[in-house]
């Protein structure tokens, strides 16, 4: 049974830090890309950033570069996403996203509040 299971969302106040977990179990983690995405309310999904599966190069978002950092842990089977000088902007749910081919798992989410 495939799962993705987020955690450390919360409330952070605007310049703030939250770092995301998403633990990963029922499929071979190590091939998967995995990604965060997320949905701000009113908006559509949209990606935030991406991590390969092999070289683990990284990708993101013009609007999360140099504040946003993905990362892998394959013992751990864990993608992160650390978050720094987050802004109101910021807040949405955050979802974890394992793909490869045709496979594609999704987490329940996290939700991230930006708010003073």
């Amino acid at each position: 049974q495939v799962q993705l299971v987020e955690s450390g969302g919360g409330l952070v106040q605007p310049g703030g830090s939250l770092r995301l977990s998403c633990a990963a179990s029922g499929f071979t983690f190590t091939t998967y890309a995995m990604r965060w995405y997320r949905q701000a309310p009113g908006k559509e999904r949209e990606l935030v950033a991406h991590i390969s599966s092999g070289s683990g190069a990284r990708s993101y978002v013009d609007f999360v570069k140099g504040r946003f950092t993905i990362s892998r842990d394959n013992a751990k089977n864990t993608v992160y996403l650390q978050m720094n000088n987050l802004n109101t902007e910021s807040t949405a749910v955050y979802y974890c996203n394992a793909v490869r081919g045709v496979g594609n798992f999704w987490g329940q989410g996290a939700q991230v509040t930006v708010s003073s």
